[in-house]
């Protein structure tokens, strides 16, 4: 009995692959390896490189974004914000130090230009009412 992987990004399905092996994927409490035997479970991932298996064949790597893993018998669905696949392990590490983690910095620090904005619109609305 092997496994089913069905890796979900927010506009479509990025893989769906029968006849997993095994799966090592980066959570928040480390490396999580599931075999098709073990006990259903679920994780948070973080951005990192997921590594599957299908019987027989290499390895294929997957860099996420971060995300939830869960696994419910042989069908382990993967639900993450961004994924890029490829062969070579480092060009698929410098994609998530490039584009997944500046690309959460960016994001941080425009929410923070907004939370400025939005203070400064709400201040001067305040002074116009009482004024």
């Amino acid at each position: 009995m092997l496994m089913h992987l069905k890796v979900q990004l927010p506009y479509g399905i990025f893989t769906d692959q029968d006849g997993v092996a095994r799966i090592v994927a980066d959570t928040r409490g480390g490396f999580c390896g599931l075999l098709p035997r073990r006990l259903d479970c679920v994780a948070a991932l973080v951005p990192g490189i997921l590594v599957y298996q299908c019987d027989s064949q290499p390895e294929t790597y997957l860099a996420v974004d971060e995300g939830v893993l869960i696994k419910a018998g042989r069908e382990v669905l993967i639900s993450v914000r961004r994924a890029v696949g490829g062969t070579d392990l480092a060009q698929l590490r410098a994609a998530v130090t490039r584009e997944f983690l500046q690309r959460d910095a960016e994001q941080k620090s425009l929410r923070s230009s907004l939370l400025k904005i939005e203070s400064s619109l709400i201040s001067r609305l305040a002074a116009l009412h009482r004024g």
